[in-house]
């Protein structure tokens, strides 16, 4: 057992890489530019971050692409899932909110890369909604049972 005090954990999706954060999160952000859309592939990114040492792999190492010359990026080399974001020249490193064990306690506030921001995005929240329950029958729910790690370890 570490001999510290996470104050939230995280990982991907397959569990092959785990990490801690020792302090509060901050500066929650979406990124709409595009290498965010293609580095998640999704709309936008969704990121917050502590100081680089603030962050302990406590399984596992995540791969890293450099996406730009001031950009690096985490990612699982076996499931995929991205990892985290850094300026290299920084001090500080971002984690995806996704990746949280509690993605909940975590506020985005505020938006970058405007200008990439997909139409679409802005009227995400107008439409209609379903639970998965309402529409896979009871064999497609078990088939569709989790084999991702669990949200703790």
């Amino acid at each position: 057992m570490p001999d510290f005090k996470p104050t939230l954990t995280g990982g991907c999706q397959c569990g092959a890489v785990r990490y801690a954060l020792l302090s509060e999160p901050t500066h929650a952000s979406i990124c709409h530019c595009r290498m965010c859309q293609k580095a998640f592939g999704n709309y936008f990114s969704a990121l917050t971050g502590v100081p680089r040492g603030d962050l302990v792999w406590t399984k596992g190492q995540p791969g890293t692409f450099k996406s730009s010359e001031a950009v690096e990026r985490g990612f699982c080399r076996d499931c995929g899932t991205p990892l985290t974001f850094s300026y290299v020249e920084q001090d500080r490193i971002t984690v995806s909110i996704g990746s949280l064990d509690e993605p909940g306690r975590v506020t985005p506030e505020i938006q970058y890369g405007l200008e990439s921001k997909l139409p679409a995005f802005a009227m995400l929240h107008t439409l209609p909604g379903q639970r998965t329950e309402d529409y896979a029958s009871p064999e497609d729910l078990r088939k569709m049972a989790s084999r991702q790690h669990p949200d703790h370890d």
